[in-house]
């Protein structure tokens, strides 16, 4: 809008940019570098990836796929611990089989999520597993949308960036030991008003 009310541009010219991006010319090459950048054309990569990665999870819903999985899991999943390491490990798996971080947080909290409930965990703790095995462990996976983007943008390969990534793999770690121990892992208030032990 700026664009069009200061310096007389029309609407077609802005969704011109807006799709293909501008490229500047100040005379100053990194200047150049750092404000020419491609516009909606130049992200259909990753956005590809999250096109087919949502389809592939509507799929794996829709023909059951996914109740009979979490069958199988919950029906190991019969301790905390293990309900966390499921949890955990499925985000994990989803990231690497589905390439999609989105469907790493969405297709476990409706697996689990019943489980926690009967389990008598608040879903904070579902939430904290999700972010900790699906959104933490998404930039480590290089064929998955957050990793190819942070190739793409950073040019650095997520495989090179992974050991550093300390906080990325000691949150997984960390989430792991909660289960186990029970620390952090908040129980839901029964109707007498008494935490359950």
């Amino acid at each position: 809008m700026a664009a069009m009310l200061l310096q007389g541009e029309s609407l077609a010219q802005l969704l011109i940019v807006a799709y293909d991006g501008y490229a500047a010319h100040t005379g100053n090459a990194a200047i150049d570098t750092l404000l020419t950048r491609g516009g909606m054309s130049s992200m259909y990569g990753t956005i590809g990836i999250i096109i087919w990665a949502m389809c592939f999870g509507g799929i794996m819903e829709r023909s059951g796929m996914l109740g009979r999985l979490a069958e199988a899991i919950l029906s190991v999943a019969r301790t905390r611990a293990r309900l966390v390491a499921a949890t955990l490990a499925t985000s994990l798996g989803i990231n690497l089989a589905a390439a999609d971080q989105y469907l790493s947080i969405i297709v476990p909290g409706r697996m689990y999520r019943p489980a926690y409930a009967r389990m008598g965990l608040e879903p904070k703790n579902l939430s904290r597993c999700l972010e900790d095995g699906g959104t933490l462990t998404s930039p480590l996976v290089p064929w998955n949308s957050c990793g190819a983007y942070m190739f793409a943008t950073l040019g650095v390969f997520p495989l090179a960036y992974l050991p550093f990534a300390f906080f990325n793999l000691s949150n997984f770690a960390i989430s792991l030991i909660c289960g186990i121990t029970g620390w952090t892992m908040t129980r839901t208030v029964p109707e007498s008003g008494h935490t359950e032990s």
